[in-house]
C-alpha cells in the first residue's frame, strides 16, 4: 500500500459516544481514533512485520540478528572512515556509523523497559549491553579518532565545511576526548573498563530505585493495611502515597519506601566513585565538569550560582508557602501540626483546591483524550502547517493492542515521521511519562532520501470505558502536551546528521520545547479550541481555566525550592569525592536548599532515578523552564496561534536539534543573550499574580 493511501486509513469521524447526547460535537479523525477503543485484528495469520516494522523483531531472538547486522555494518563503515581522505565525507561516514548502532540501541533501550513480554525485555537488555560495549570501544579506537583528527587539524579543510558538518565533527571528537582517546594504552583500557562497569551500575541502580519495599503486615495498624498492597503476611509499598489525605498513610509510606537498602546504597556509592574516577582519568576536574561541557550552563559553578540566586530570590515566598501549609495541617490535624516532607505535595494540593476549586473531576469531562489530541492537531496545524493522522499498525508492529500510530504530515513538505502513542496503563508498565527516540532523522546520501524519525510517547492514562472515553485531569493534559513537545522537536527538525537530530542536544535545552508546550496547554485561547464536554459538547468555561492558572502559583515557590534541592543534591554528588555518606550530604542539602526536616533512617537519594539519565544535569528542568518562560512571554503571549511566530520558532530553535550551540538558538529566538539573572527573574516572575492576567490586559 502506498504512503498516500496509508494516510487515508483514518478512523471515521463519528464518535462512539455520540449516542449519549444528540447535540454532542463529533470528533475529527485523530480525535475519534483516541476516543475509541482499538480494533482487534481479526486475521491471526497475517505475517508479522516486526516491532516498528523491523522484520527481525518478530520474536525476541531477532534482537541478536539485528545486533549482528548492525555490528557487521559497523565493521564495513569503520573501514571506510579510516581510509577515506579527510573532508565532509569523513563526517558522513561517522554519522552512518553512529546511525547503524543507534537504530538498534535506541530501539532496544525502549523495549527493555516497555514491552509486556519478559523475553522481549531480556533480549533487548542483552542487546543494549552488547551494543553499548561496542560503542565504548569505538570511542577509544585510535585509528578511528585519527581519521577525524586529520580533518579537524587541517584549517583549509575545516574552512570548507558548512557549520553543521563542522559542529558534528567537533561533537564526535568530544566523544573521543571524554572517553580517554588521548590516554596511553593502559589508561585507555581502564577508561573502557570504567565505562562498561558504569553501564551495569546504571542499570542496577535504575532497576533498584523502582523496586518496592516490604514490611510485615503486623507493623501497620490494621485499619490502614488496605491502603497498601498485601502480599501474604507482608505489606508491599512501591511509592510515597503523597496525595493520600491520611497523615499516617503518607508518613508510613515515606518511612518504609525510603528506608535505606544497603545494596542499593552501595551501588550508588560505587556509581558516583566510578563517574568521578572516569572524569579525572580523561582530564576533567569532576564528573559535573565533564557532563556540563557544551550545555547552556557550561560549568557546575554556573549551575550552583543559578540555584543559589534563585533560592535567595524565593526565600521570603518559600517561607510564606511553608507557613500556609503549616496552618492548613493544623486545621486538618490539630494534634499533629508539624510540617514534614511527606506533607508538601498533599497540602499544596489542598490549598490550591480550597482557594480555587480546581477539583480534577470538574475538568476531566471536558478533557477527553480525543479532544486533547484534537487540540494538539489544531495547534500544530496553525503554528507549523502540520497534521497528525491516525494509521492502523500492521501485525506485529506494536507491542500492545492499545498503541496508536500517528503519521506527522506537513502541508508542503509531506510526511515528516511517525509517533507511536503508548498512552494507557498496563501491568508492569513504567509509570513515568517519557519520550523515546527510536530512529533519528538524517539525510541519507546513499539513497538520496531523508530517513524519517520515529519516536514513542509513553503515558499512563486510564483506559476508556463502555460509557466514557479516557478523561484526563488538567495535570494529565499538561503532561500530554509536554511529551508531545518532545515529539514535535524530533519531527520538525530536519538535521542532516542523526547524531544531532531532534532531542539529541544539550539536556538543558532539550526540555525547552516540551515545557513551552505547557504554556499553550494553559492558555484559554488554545484550550477553547478543543476542551468541550464529551457528552454535551459544551466548552470548558473560561473562568475555570483562569482558576486553574492562578492555582499553579499557590505554593509555587515551595514547589520550585524542592526542585532546587534536588538539583543541588545532584550537583554535590557529582563534584569532588564524597568525604561522608550520600545520606549525610542529603541531610545537609535538604537543610540548606529546602528547609523541611530530614527524617532519620530514610534515604530519598536511592529513589532519585534521574541520577542515571540526568547525572549532574537535573538543574536542566529549571533552566529550561526559565528559557521557555522568556520565549512564551516575548513571542507567543500576545498571540499563541501566530503562524509567523511558529515558523520562526521552528527555524530558530526546533530545526537545529543539537547542530547549533544551545545558547545561540536561544539568542536567535529572543534577539538577546540571557544572563543567569534573566533566568532567575523569569522563574520568579511566573509566581507574580499578574503573570497570566497581563495577557488579558494587553488585549483589552
Amino acid at each position: 500500500m502506498s504512503a498516500c493511501k496509508r494516510l487515508l486509513c483514518f478512523v471515521k469521524h463519528k464518535s462512539v459516544w455520540t449516542h449519549v447526547k444528540r447535540n454532542v460535537t463529533t470528533w475529527s479523525p485523530v480525535g475519534a481514533a483516541f476516543n475509541a477503543k482499538p480494533h482487534r485484528r481479526l486475521d491471526r495469520f497475517e505475517k508479522s512485520v516486526g516491532l516498528f516494522g523491523v522484520p527481525e523483531l518478530s520474536c525476541p531472538a531477532g534482537f541478536q540478528v539485528a545486533a549482528n547486522r548492525a555490528l557487521e555494518d559497523t565493521e564495513l563503515l569503520l573501514g571506510k572512515v579510516c581510509t577515506c581522505p579527510p573532508g565532509g565525507e569523513t563526517v558522513q561516514h561517522f554519522d552512518r556509523l553512529s546511525d547503524a548502532l543507534c537504530k538498534v540501541a535506541d530501539l532496544a533501550d525502549f523495549v527493555k523497559v516497555a514491552h509486556p513480554d519478559p523475553s522481549f525485555r531480556e533480549a533487548a537488555e542483552r542487546t543494549c549491553i552488547e551494543v553499548g560495549t561496542v560503542v565504548e570501544k569505538l570511542n577509544t579506537n585510535v585509528e578511528l579518532c585519527k581519521s577525524l583528527k586529520r580533518l579537524l587539524d587541517d584549517p583549509d579543510i575545516v574552512a570548507q565545511l558548512d557549520s553543521d558538518t563542522r559542529r558534528v565533527a567537533e561533537l564526535f571528537m568530544f566523544d573521543f576526548e571524554i572517553s580517554g582517546i588521548h590516554l596511553d594504552d593502559n589508561l585507555r583500557e581502564e577508561a573502557v573498563s570504567l565505562h562498561t562497569k558504569l553501564l551495569n551500575l546504571n542499570n542496577e541502580f535504575l532497576v533498584g530505585s523502582h523496586m518496592p519495599n516490604r514490611i510485615a503486615s503486623s507493623v501497620i495498624p490494621s485499619h490502614l493495611q488496605m491502603q497498601f498492597d498485601n502480599e501474604g503476611s507482608f505489606i508491599q509499598i512501591g511509592g510515597l502515597h503523597a496525595e493520600s489525605p491520611d497523615d499516617l498513610v503518607r508518613e508510613i509510606a515515606y518511612r518504609i519506601y525510603l528506608y535505606p537498602n544497603a545494596e542499593l546504597m552501595e551501588c550508588l556509592d560505587e556509581l558516583l566513585k566510578c563517574r568521578y574516577k572516569l572524569a579525572q582519568l580523561v582530564g576533567y576536574e569532576s564528573y559535573g565538569h565533564r557532563a556540563l561541557k557544551g550545555t547552556m550552563a557550561e560549568t557546575p559553578e554556573t549551575v550552583m550560582s543559578f540555584l543559589q540566586l534563585l533560592t535567595d530570590k524565593l526565600s521570603d515566598r518559600t517561607a510564606k508557602d511553608f507557613q500556609m501549609m503549616r496552618q492548613m495541617k493544623k486545621k486538618l490535624n490539630p494534634r499533629n501540626s508539624e510540617l514534614m516532607p511527606w506533607d508538601h505535595q498533599f497540602l499544596s494540593g489542598v490549598l490550591r483546591a480550597e482557594r480555587y476549586n480546581i477539583e480534577p473531576s470538574l475538568y476531566s469531562p471536558y478533557l477527553s483524550l480525543g479532544a486533547c489530541m484534537d487540540g494538539l492537531n489544531n495547534l500544530f496545524s496553525q503554528l507549523y502547517g502540520v497534521s497528525l493522522m491516525s494509521e492502523q499498525p500492521s501485525a506485529g508492529e506494536v507491542w500492545s493492542e492499545d498503541i496508536r500510530k500517528l503519521a506527522v504530515v506537513h502541508d508542503a513538505e509531506g510526511l515528516l515521521g511517525y509517533i507511536y502513542c503508548d498512552f494507557f496503563q498496563r501491568p508492569n508498565k513504567p509509570h513515568q511519562d517519557c519520550h523515546f527516540t527510536i530512529r533519528g532523522g538524517r539525510w541519507c546520501q546513499e539513497t538520496g532520501q531523508y530517513q524519517l524519525p520515529v519516536v514513542v510517547l509513553m503515558l499512563s492514562l486510564p483506559h476508556p470505558t463502555k460509557s466514557a472515553p479516557t478523561l484526563l485531569s488538567p495535570g494529565m493534559m499538561e503532561n500530554l502536551f509536554h511529551e508531545m513537545g518532545h515529539a514535535m522537536h524530533s519531527m520538525l527538525g530536519r538535521t542532516r546528521y542523526q547524531h544531532v537530530t531532534g532531542t539529541r542536544c544539550a539536556t538543558d535545552f532539550a526540555e525547552v520545547p516540551s515545557i513551552l508546550m505547557e504554556y499553550f496547554a494553559t492558555d484559554y485561547r488554545v484550550i477553547s479550541q478543543f476542551a468541550r464536554h464529551y457528552e454535551t459538547g459544551q466548552p470548558l468555561p473560561e473562568s475555570m481555566v483562569a482558576r486553574l492558572c492562578e492555582s499553579k502559583k499557590v505554593c509555587g515557590a515551595a514547589d520550585t525550592q524542592l526542585q532546587i534541592f534536588y538539583a543541588a543534591l545532584d550537583q554535590i554528588y557529582h563534584s569532588k569525592p564524597l568525604n561522608c555518606s550520600t545520606t549525610e550530604i542529603l541531610q545537609e542539602m535538604q537543610q540548606k536548599f529546602y528547609g523541611l526536616p530530614y527524617t532519620p533512617n530514610t534515604a530519598w537519594q536511592q529513589r532519585f532515578s534521574h541520577l542515571v539519565g540526568y547525572g549532574a544535569k537535573y538543574y536542566s528542568y529549571l533552566m529550561s523552564r526559565a528559557v521557555a518562560s522568556m520565549v512564551w512571554k516575548q513571542c507567543f503571549a500576545q498571540d499563541p496561534l501566530n503562524r509567523d511566530m511558529g515558523e520562526r520558532y521552528r527555524r530558530e530553535m526546533l530545526a537545529h536539534g543539537g547542530a547549533k550551540e544551545p545558547m545561540l538558538m536561544v539568542e536567535g529566538m529572543l534577539n538577546r543573550r540571557p544572563t543567569i539573572e534573566d533566568f532567575v527573574d523569569a522563574l520568579v516572575s511566573e509566581l507574580n499574580p499578574n503573570f497570566e492576567t497581563f495577557i488579558m490586559d494587553s488585549e483589552s
